[in-house]
């Protein structure tokens, strides 16, 4: 469309540049805004569609409260002079429908992770509770480096469950046209794609199943595997009178893993599906140590909380007023937020799958750098508690009988198949990262000096006896770049 001269049409702060495109009421305009030196998308509302300016600004706040590393951002919105509009940000890169648009094929190991990536969005908006308009493949940006984001799509209203279904199933339809097909590795995402539409099965899949799938088809297709199997044997749609045919694709897709992987693979870390929670039973449980574990049934995390879990506990803060409806009621009035140390530097290298602190991590690593009020505020947001140091080493002596021989496990993500997984599901320990507890208890070289802070089990950086690690501290504000946790829940 025509250019527009900066003297033109100036919102506030902005200048918009050039009229992008039209409807019935709107505008969107490319646009810089001054005072950052940005450029930026505006959505003018028309003057002849003044109706409509209640539902504008509620879809707008609607956006506005959206707090996701994939979903674009909403900067601000304004009613003056007679214009209403809000600003946004311009997502880098091409969308899926102008790459599709263009003939452009892409490689199943990036149209897998197109797919994860924009289950993941979604997901978010299923667990907040944001309902959308249509998601096509106008929605996903894909830039020059790989990087994927998303058109914020949220609207002012309840979320239904057929805005999902609506989605799903769009995506798994409008999705096949990229895919090149010549490449290792397209049978199995034509499969998923077919499934996402319902194709032999009760219904299309959810976006859960279809990260899940995702998950398992990415590792596969990043690195030779030393098991073959079919990518989705760990989660099995239902069948509706398929059973042939899903036998048929299953078979198919273990020939194409044998010719795809080497004679001689290379050593990897296989992924597994990431584990839940690990039921503990009443008991007495008595460490080689000589502690006495007394329990009662409970539940504990499997694994310790992720870089991923803890980035949408921080999402759902910033949508809250004051962002302490979380806290303990003794945290100290100086600590203001619930980031940990270097936040910035380790989740967005968490997102990218890169390195940090000289190690390859992602978002299903364990969060690091947190203190106790952290901890606490977190496991309380999830209906949860931080287990006692009892609690702990009962769900540790339940799954072994030997800690010691638990092999010490670096910094992993959960969903790797890791040596150090014990007997009741228990991963990390040994090693991974040490782990807050909720309670103090008295220090055995000073019994009658206050109770103290425990830190339980050995680290990537600390391994020192493993599992029967033990540290205490007196001041619950410690952060490292080693210590996390993990939280608890009452018995189903």
């Amino acid at each position: 469309m025509d250019d527009v001269s900066e003297e033109n049409n100036r919102f506030g702060d902005y200048i918009p540049k050039q009229c992008l495109s039209e409807t019935a009421t709107t505008r969107t305009w490319l646009a810089e805004q001054v005072s950052v030196g940005r450029i930026v998308l505006i959505e003018e509302l028309k003057v002849e569609a003044v109706s409509e300016i209640g539902r504008f600004l509620a879809d707008v706040r609607a956006m506005a409260a959206v707090e996701h590393p994939l979903v674009g951002s909403i900067y601000e919105a304004c009613t003056d002079n007679g214009s209403c509009y809000y600003a946004h940000e311009l997502l880098p890169g091409e969308t899926l429908a102008e790459r599709a648009a263009a003939g452009e094929m892409i490689k199943p190991q990036r149209f897998i992770h197109i797919l994860r990536r924009a289950a993941e969005a979604n997901i978010y908006h299923e667990t907040h509770g944001n309902a959308t308009s249509a998601m096509g493949l106008d929605a996903i940006h894909l830039d020059k480096h790989g990087v994927i984001r998303m058109k914020n799509l949220v609207v002012a209203g309840d979320r239904g469950p057929e805005d999902s279904l609506r989605d799903v199933v769009e995506l798994g339809a409008a999705a096949e046209p990229l895919l090149d097909r010549d490449q290792p590795g397209a049978t199995r995402c034509l499969t998923l794609l077919a499934w996402m539409r319902g194709q032999d099965l009760e219904k299309p899949l959810r976006w859960v199943q279809v990260r899940g799938y995702c998950e398992q088809i990415e590792q596969q297709l990043a690195t030779p595997s030393e098991v073959v199997a079919p990518p989705t044997g760990a989660i099995r749609p239902e069948k509706r009178n398929g059973f042939v045919w899903v036998v048929g694709v299953l078979l198919l897709a273990v020939v194409g893993a044998v010719l795809m992987f080497p004679t001689k693979p290379k050593r990897i870390v296989a992924m597994a599906p990431k584990p839940d929670f690990v039921s503990v039973a009443k008991g007495r449980y008595i460490t080689p140590e000589g502690l006495d574990a007394s329990v009662p049934d409970f539940r504990i995390s499997a694994h310790e909380v992720t870089i991923g879990e803890y980035a949408d506990f921080l999402g759902t803060l910033a949508l809250l007023d004051d962002g302490k409806a979380f806290d303990h009621p003794e945290q100290p009035a100086e600590k203001s937020g619930h980031a940990p140390d270097g936040w910035a530097k380790l989740h967005q290298a968490a997102k990218a799958a890169g390195e940090w602190n000289g190690r390859q991590i992602d978002i299903h690593t364990p969060v690091v750098g947190v203190d106790w009020w952290d901890a606490f505020a977190y496991a309380k947001s999830k209906r949860a508690y931080l287990p006692t140091q009892e609690m702990w080493l009962g769900a540790l002596m339940a799954g072994v009988k030997v800690p010691s021989k638990i092999p010490i496990s670096d910094l992993l993500p959960v969903n790797v198949q890791a040596a150090d997984r014990i007997t009741n599901g228990l991963l990390g320990m040994a090693g991974s990262v040490s782990e807050w507890t909720s309670e103090p208890r008295p220090n055995p070289a000073n019994p009658l000096g206050d109770p103290v802070w425990v830190i339980l089990g050995g680290s990537y950086l600390k391994p020192a006896k493993g599992a029967l690690s033990r540290e205490l501290v007196a001041d619950r504000m410690l952060r490292k770049p080693d210590l996390g946790f993990r939280i608890c829940k009452d018995a189903e």
